[in-house]
């Protein structure tokens, strides 16, 4: 897979609450990269330039190129916070990626032919109970989404973890133990007025937590 994301990082020496909250008033999110059996490194990037990538749904999903100290090392997003309150970047984690080493990470999940499923077309209505998945694979092999196709889905039908076709070389690592609790729904159809009986439960349920 060819890289899309140019990321330009510059290396930090100074840690704590308080050096962060003076790097961020710089315009800069601290941030750390770590992997691939060399030690972590205290990094900073530009958060501009890092708001400007998360717009793009496969910055999350995509090896990225990040280039510190003249050196450019293949990376993926790992962990991001943010501002509770504020359209703020408050930190970030790179992991390094090795050509030879898988890598877990979660890829987005893509619900297609959604609209012409027959028991969307009887009225059915949807529940996407997952829109994320954990993959396991090389860095060559990483998705930027992963494709469900609801063709065909009737009312009541479900899809299961085990029932998503995988790219190549892709793996769900949920599904490694065998156990079938870890075999969860990915979507389901189902009549509309079962989504009208969930939300009188959970309104119910509501209700009875806040009498207590």
């Amino acid at each position: 897979m060819s890289d899309l994301f140019e990321i330009e990082a510059q290396p930090r020496s100074d840690a704590g609450k308080g050096a962060s909250r003076r790097l961020r008033r710089t315009g800069q999110v601290p941030g750390i990269l770590y992997g691939a059996h060399q030690d972590p490194e205290m990094i900073s990037v530009g958060h501009n330039e890092l708001i400007q990538h998360l717009e793009h749904e496969v910055f999350y999903s995509h090896i990225l190129s990040l280039k510190l100290d003249g050196k450019e090392q293949q990376v993926i997003l790992k962990d991001l916070q943010r501002h509770p309150a504020k359209p703020f970047v408050t930190h970030v984690d790179f992991l390094r990626v090795s050509a030879d080493e898988k890598i877990k990470t979660h890829v987005p999940v893509h619900f297609i032919n959604e609209d012409t499923a027959p028991g969307v077309k009887m009225g059915g209505a949807v529940s996407h109970h997952i829109t994320d998945l954990e993959v396991s694979c090389l860095p060559k092999d990483l998705p930027e989404f992963i494709e469900v196709d609801m063709d065909g889905m009737e009312i009541g039908d479900i899809i299961l973890m085990s029932g998503v076709a995988l790219p190549e070389g892709v793996e769900l690592p949920a599904l490694a133990s065998g156990a079938p609790e870890h075999d969860l729904p990915v979507v389901s159809v189902h009549g509309a007025h079962a989504v009208e009986e969930e939300e009188e439960m959970g309104a119910a349920e509501g209700e009875a937590e806040g009498e207590e």
